[in-house]
């Protein structure tokens, strides 16, 4: 049975169990009424083989002789076959059966008899139509999220990239700028969202390894699905990540790039703003909200599908930065090249050693380290200043 004929096969059982109405099989099945009806009444008289498609392992009343088809294909072989430049494709291989062999063959039919016997392959691959999406409904619903690189205070000061979030229903807006496109750049960003209207259901990013990565081989394998720190800190606030394979598929957020990048920059010039500090704080007190007074559009429905806002507590606990790092014999764990003595508290040890600890970095630099969920006090060892070797041994000194 196909895999169509298995699912309405479930969902005969569970209407037959009663956990199902007919109405919802419908749905389910998205067929009419009437249709689930009468797959119902076979379902009730025979069982699952009365779901199975009657002509299932039979030869198609339509097809044609064995006999035919190999003579064809001889002929393919022999005559139309031969390199990608010398082989005939389907529709004219048909025409010169037609003319020099006295058989008339229907392209189509030819076209699948060939693949199936690889003597012809599609050499050229139109492009996908893309139909342009329609706006989500609802305000917060979804938030396209991107990153953008320009010469924004016009060599004033240094190059920089501006973080960029767009609401998708209403195209309200919110931005940052920063030296490039970071962590703490995405988090900060999305963190000043969140305080002014909530946590948005989900972010439409692209696939930089700061949102998304793909796995990797060895992950594959063990069916691990990789998480970014910046997908962690939306994890824990119920925020799902979609990531775009082009930058056609994030058009709103895009066009919104070259707004700024026409808008803003002018703007700035005439302020005469020459650094990143500078260029946020106009950017909050000014831009933004004249920008979204202008640009900004009603949603299609009015329900906002914003999340409550955190607390602040409950916002540094969750964007930060956590890794995991083994505790060595003599308690100590290493981390950005630094070595972490931890300390017990009184008589209790923290578990046994090669045991796995994580540590918790802020962006202001705060460093915390817990185990199993217990925060450890710990100090800082200082390390040993190395000498650096020689390339080449100094030959010893006569005596």
């Amino acid at each position: 049975m196909s895999s169509r004929e298995l699912e309405r096969v479930e969902v005969m059982g569970r209407v037959g169990s009663g956990d199902l109405k007919l109405r919802d099989a419908a749905v389910m099945l998205e067929l009419s009424y009437r249709q689930t009806k009468r797959l119902w009444r076979r379902y009730r008289g025979v069982g699952s083989k009365g779901l199975k498609h009657g002509n299932a392992g039979r030869p198609s009343n339509h097809s044609k002789p064995l006999k035919l088809r190999r003579r064809v294909l001889n002929l393919i072989r022999g005559k139309y076959s031969g390199s990608e430049e010398e082989r005939f494709g389907p529709t004219l291989a048909a025409e010169h059966l037609a003319e020099e062999d006295g058989i008339v063959m229907d392209h189509e039919t030819l076209r699948r008899w060939m693949l199936a016997e690889r003597l012809w392959s599609r050499q050229r691959k139109r492009k996908k139509h893309c139909q342009r999406r329609e706006r989500k409904s609802h305000f917060g619903e979804l938030v396209q999220l991107d990153g953008s690189f320009h010469d924004w205070l016009e060599r004033r000061g240094p190059r920089g990239c501006l973080m960029n979030m767009v609401d998708d229903a209403t195209s309200q807006t919110q931005a940052g700028m920063g030296k490039e496109e970071t962590i703490w750049a995405a988090a900060a960003v999305l963190q000043a969202w969140i305080q002014k209207y909530g946590v948005p259901r989900a972010l439409y990013t692209d696939w930089k390894n700061v949102y998304q990565r793909k796995a990797t081989s060895a992950e594959q394998l063990r069916g691990k699905v990789p998480v970014t720190q910046f997908g962690r800190m939306c994890q824990k606030l119920g925020i799902r990540i979609l990531a775009a394979s082009s930058p056609q598929a994030k058009g709103r957020v895009e066009r919104i790039h070259g707004v700024h990048q026409d808008r803003l920059i002018k703007k700035l010039r005439r302020k005469g703003i020459d650094s990143y500090a500078a260029a946020n704080e106009y950017l909050e007190k000014e831009y933004l909200r004249e920008h979204n007074r202008r640009f900004t559009r009603p949603a299609a429905k009015p329900e906002d599908y914003h999340g409550r806002k955190p607390t602040a507590r409950e916002l540094r606990q969750i964007f930060r930065i956590e890794t995991e790092r083994t505790i060595s014999n003599d308690w100590v764990i290493r981390h950005e090249s630094r070595s972490l003595q931890l300390q017990p508290a009184g008589q209790r040890r923290y578990g046994p050693t090669q045991s796995k600890a994580r540590v918790c970095e802020w962006e202001d630099g705060a460093v915390e380290v817990y185990y199993r969920g217990e925060r450890i006090a710990f100090t800082e060892l200082k390390e040993p200043k190395r000498k650096p070797r020689s390339r080449f041994r100094q030959p010893p000194e006569p005596s």
